[in-house]
């Protein structure tokens, strides 16, 4: 018990650092997330945001032992997530933002930032009266389910991944809607749009979101989405918001230009010039059917079963296959990070409301204990986070020239060759001529003067 009251001390000691950092308190107010009295917002969020770490939900804490740490009722809690004046997507927005752009200025120029576009069931099976409650399709399973369908576009620079936004979606279709939206919502608040958005096609939605979170300042070269994305008007549209598209193409009636004539993906693999035998993939340069949008689609063919082929298709025509295949490798930390909010920080599951606008907060809320988590692991692993210190050691280093780095290496090992025997050190010697002729004539010169006498 006092390791696990140690443990959570731990990781509430560097949240609050973070979110000091990060300047969480000023977003809140910028989103309208504010109390007029009673306990503050702040402390309220904070109190949430720390709640899956005690291993208990929102009632059983409560009803604990330990329910005088929460400082409130569970009233106050309950009517903080209800509450239609709080703009959550902006918080959202504002979080990532501010995060993406300092992991920006960490990496290196020329890498590779993405956008990651996907969505994932939320059930609830066993609720029957939750607001806007739908009949959703889950293609994990292969069958419709309760609940809503949790539609997320994430940012990634290969090694962090950072939720931006979301639509918790129920259903376009008023007939797979189990109760609608509760009535005497001022139409003027963000909790009434936020609800009539939850009705949206899927593609709109998502075309919402990456048009939000480009106007926010988040910088992406690349969209990285799954075949239930990439048709073509969808694909056109992101390209007018100046994005590439880099996605999984479905093996289907679709058509595609190549040579004057128009082929499904199962006909145009038959078509590719040459295979790469030992990576198992090729590609051909075609345009969609209506709207003739260039696009390379690289035919990747499935190691364990001869049969199968997975189809990724670009807009970026100048990338070779190994980059589309790379960059499109990363859309997989979108699926880390499903599997990582529904096992680990309880999404879906910790708090018991049948309001749409607590369903919204509470995913706010995991959304924000993912961004946070990164934020820690990425000061953690990457040097470049200390600031100056990383590039006053930099230009510490970079005070010793390559040239003579490599003369004071080949003066210390010729020093150890002394310690040998004649035999030894006349064989290592060869070796040494042999590999000193290869080199540049550059390398040649620093290194031709060196004593090799025993």
């Amino acid at each position: 018990m006092l390791q696990q009251n140690y443990a959570f001390e731990n990781t509430s000691n560097r949240f609050f650092y973070a979110m000091k950092e990060l300047k969480v308190a000023p977003m809140l107010r910028q989103s309208n997330i504010r109390k007029g009295c009673g306990v503050s917002a702040y402390e309220t969020f904070k109190f949430l945001l720390l709640l899956s770490f005690s291993h208990m939900n929102l009632f059983r804490f409560l009803a604990s032992a330990h329910a005088e740490q929460a400082g409130a009722s569970k009233n106050t809690f309950y009517r903080f997530m209800n509450n239609t004046s709080f703009n959550w997507h902006r918080f959202l927005l504002l979080l990532s933002s501010r995060v993406t752009s300092l992991i920006y200025k960490l990496t290196r120029q020329g890498r590779v930032h993405a956008l990651v576009l996907d969505d994932s069931t939320i059930p609830r099976n066993r609720s029957k009266s939750v607001e806007l409650l739908a009949r959703v399709f889950d293609h994990t399973v292969g069958h419709c389910l309760r609940g809503y369908n949790l539609l997320t576009l994430g940012w990634t620079d290969g090694f962090s991944f950072i939720p931006v936004a979301f639509n918790l979606l129920s259903s376009p279709n008023e007939e797979n809607r189990y109760k609608e939206a509760a009535e005497g919502i001022d139409h003027r608040t963000v909790g009434y749009k936020t609800r009539m958005e939850s009705m949206l096609h899927k593609p709109e939605a998502a075309f919402r979101l990456v048009q939000r979170a480009l106007k926010a300042g988040i910088q992406a070269e690349y969209l990285l989405m799954d075949s239930w994305f990439t048709t073509e008007p969808f694909v056109s549209r992101i390209r007018e918001l100046g994005l590439d598209v880099i996605g999984m193409a479905k093996n289907g009636q679709q058509r595609y230009w190549f040579n004057g004539h128009l082929y499904t993906l199962g006909r145009l693999i038959h078509l590719v010039p040459s295979w790469n035998s030992r990576e198992c993939y090729g590609s051909l340069q075609v345009y969609t059917r209506y709207q003739r949008i260039p696009l390379r689609i690289v035919f990747v063919r499935n190691r364990n079963k001869q049969s199968e082929c997975i189809f990724l298709l670009s807009t970026d025509c100048s990338l070779s296959d190994e980059e589309i295949i790379r960059i499109y490798g990363n859309r997989w930390k979108i699926e880390v990070f499903f599997k990582a909010s529904k096992s680990l920080f309880k999404l879906g599951r910790e708090f018991q409301s049948r309001d749409y606008g607590a369903a919204v907060c509470h995913t706010a809320i995991v959304f924000t204990r993912y961004i946070l988590l990164e934020w820690i692991k990425r000061q953690d692993k990457d040097p470049r986070s200390y600031g100056q210190l990383f590039y006053d050691m930099c230009d510490d280093v970079s005070d010793m020239e390559l040239g003579e780095a490599l003369k004071s290496l080949m003066t210390l090992f010729s020093k150890i060759l002394a310690g040998l025997s004649a035999e030894s050190t006349k064989f290592v010697k060869s070796l040494l001529a042999d590999w000193l002729a290869s080199q540049s004539r550059y390398v040649q010169g620093l290194l031709g003067n060196l004593a090799w006498e025993s």
